[in-house]
């Protein structure tokens, strides 16, 4: 497989753009639930199952279709899914029948995700070893700036245009995107000769072999159980009184973790340099100690606004470093990689998401930031004893006992 040593920086850029616009295509949605239900004409209710839908293709995608990075030739894949998602984007944008919409729904949620994970597996394929953990990140931070992006842009077109106009608009962005990483993205080489089945039951193996996989795997549970707990939960103390925040006020608190994020997206020139593990354990920490000023929510938004900056940029530190060691520990299968490790990344957010409103009903914010300190410094007891020299140490200690040398 060609490789390009070093990157140029226009190629880093370019992955990073197409990926915060394949993201953003899975969010558009989430503002404009009550457009779409008077559009549609159907209940406000039934119009959750647009979001419903558009998670349950991005999981799906993450089963089927990410891992055929590993099994066809990427850039061909890749042109094959941006024209399918461009498809489904004019679907959404110009059918009439709520079904119809709603398969377009689905159509965005399985190839917005399979174009997002499939391009963050192709930079890191054509990053050399010394440059994969900068590539890596700066495509996440793509992801982070769609993501955010999406809401902000969906409200304002729709108050421009209409609802279906979002989509409209992101079917023309993602027709100019085809060319551009036609052009730019070299030809590749399949990783496997597999048939698609056993590449499929292949992932079996890796997650069972893959140590590097593992942990990082089960740190990423825990980092997005924590992470989708405090923003699931956050508006209910801020939208009761005494905040009585309006809408609007709290949406604007994600900017805050966006800028968070954002400025720890070059924590994977920390893994080029050989200090990952380090700067997990750091990350690790400052995740356990937002836990306080977020305690105080009630009393004062500076130290929410301290709390999510700490939360935040930790959080986002983490995810590039484990991507970053997931993809350079030597196996090349990265599509399948990426796929495995972000199936820890949605279990992790659903059960954030669920304990989120289950548990501030039942017991209060205090609660909630309990639990979500408890959870980071479950995260950091994890890493301390997976650190690979004490895993060293304990399985040369067990070698010695067994006989084995």
């Amino acid at each position: 497989m060609p490789t390009l040593s070093p990157m140029s920086p226009a190629l880093v850029w370019l992955l990073a753009v197409a990926c915060g616009l394949s993201v953003a295509n899975v969010y558009y949605a989430h503002p404009l639930l009550d457009a779409i239900a008077a559009d549609l004409g159907i209940g406000r209710a039934a119009v959750g199952g647009v979001i419903t839908l558009t998670q349950a293709g991005s999981a799906l995608a993450l089963l089927v279709l990410v891992p055929l990075g590993d099994l066809l030739e990427r850039r061909r894949l890749m042109a094959g899914q941006l024209l399918l998602l461009v498809g489904s984007l004019l679907l959404v944008a110009l059918a009439r029948q709520p079904a119809l919409v709603l398969l377009g729904m689905l159509g965005l949620g399985l190839l917005g995700t399979a174009m997002t994970q499939g391009l963050l597996a192709f930079a890191a394929s054509l990053a050399s070893d010394g440059e994969r953990g900068r590539v890596v990140g700066a495509a996440q931070g793509g992801v982070v700036v769609g993501l955010l992006l999406a809401r902000s842009l969906a409200g304002l077109m729709a108050d421009l245009g209409g609802w279906r106009a979002v989509y409209l608009l992101s079917a023309g962005l993602m027709t100019v995107l085809l060319p551009l990483l036609w052009w730019r993205l070299p030809e590749t080489r399949p990783h496997s000769r597999m048939r698609y089945p056993a590449l499929l039951g292949s992932m079996f193996s890796l997650l069972r072999e893959d140590r590097v996989l593992q942990v990082r795997g089960v740190l990423a549970l825990l980092l997005f159980c924590v992470f989708n707990l405090f923003w699931a939960a956050l508006v209910m103390p801020l939208s009761e009184p005494p905040l009585a925040l309006s809408h609007s006020a709290i949406g604007a608190f994600g900017l805050v973790g966006a800028a968070g994020a954002l400025a720890a997206t070059r924590a994977g020139t920390w893994a080029d340099r050989g200090q990952a593990q380090k700067a997990s354990g750091l990350a690790l920490l400052v995740m356990t100690l937002a836990w306080l000023p977020l305690a105080f929510t009630g009393q004062s938004l500076w130290a929410l606004l301290l709390g999510i900056l700490l939360l935040d940029a930790a959080g986002q530190a983490l995810h590039v470093l484990n991507q970053s060691l997931v993809l350079s520990s030597g196996n090349p299968a990265h599509s399948r990689l990426i796929s495995l490790y972000m199936l820890f990344y949605a279990a992790g957010s659903a059960l954030g998401a669920f304990a989120a409103t289950q548990l501030y009903a039942w017991a209060g914010w205090a609660a909630v930031c309990l639990l979500g300190a408890a959870l980071s410094l479950l995260a950091l007891a994890f890493w301390w004893v997976t650190l690979p020299g004490r895993d060293g140490i304990r399985h040369h200690v067990l070698g010695r006992q067994s006989g084995i040398r």
